[in-house]
């Protein structure tokens, strides 16, 4: 099943900065088969379980999370970047290579005690993630799972929510970074 996936995903070397092997997914996204397929399979282990919210990650796991709330019959929270919610948010914090960002939710968006999905397109190092799940977590959200279409699990990010206790979902994997 995997193969079927990294066949229709397209890679851009040296992309966004040289040594990066980037991972586009747009290819997968605009094969409806594709695309059906993916949110499906991301889908399949959770239909009859009573998910209360999928989140996305801005901005490419918004066109996944979305299509998944939708086949769950459920809500839809968008986790962004600083600045870019209109209401009150909380935020994380989070690590990068060359500095730090920030991730926020609007505060009202869990309700304590929420099953919560976390849907992204993929997982390399796992620091965005891992701010995801901690602000799910402080919202009073319980996360049912971590769903991506790819991981680089050479960059250790799937090991890394697998150690804070979250399930994770990959539809496919690519080696290096």
């Amino acid at each position: 099943m995997s193969e079927w996936f990294t066949s229709r995903i397209r890679t851009i070397p040296n992309f966004p900065k040289a040594g990066i092997m980037f991972r586009d997914i747009t290819t997968l996204l605009a094969d409806a088969r594709g695309f059906r397929k993916s949110v499906d399979e991301l889908v399949q282990r959770y239909v009859g379980v009573e998910i209360n919210k999928v989140a996305g990650i801005e901005s490419r796991g918004f066109i996944l999370g979305g299509a998944v709330a939708h086949q769950l019959a459920t809500g839809f929270i968008p986790i962004r970047k600083p600045g870019k919610l209109p209401h009150t948010t909380i935020g994380e914090d989070y690590k990068l290579e060359y500095g730090t960002d920030r991730l926020e939710l609007h505060e009202d968006a869990i309700a304590s005690g929420d099953l919560v999905l976390l849907v992204d397109d993929l997982i390399a190092t796992g620091g965005t993630a891992e701010a995801a799940v901690k602000l799910i977590r402080a919202a009073g959200g319980t996360v049912a799972a971590a769903c991506f279409v790819i991981d680089l699990p050479d960059l250790g990010g799937s090991r890394r929510l697998r150690d804070m206790g979250v399930e994770v979902i990959t539809l496919c994997e690519f080696a290096g970074a």
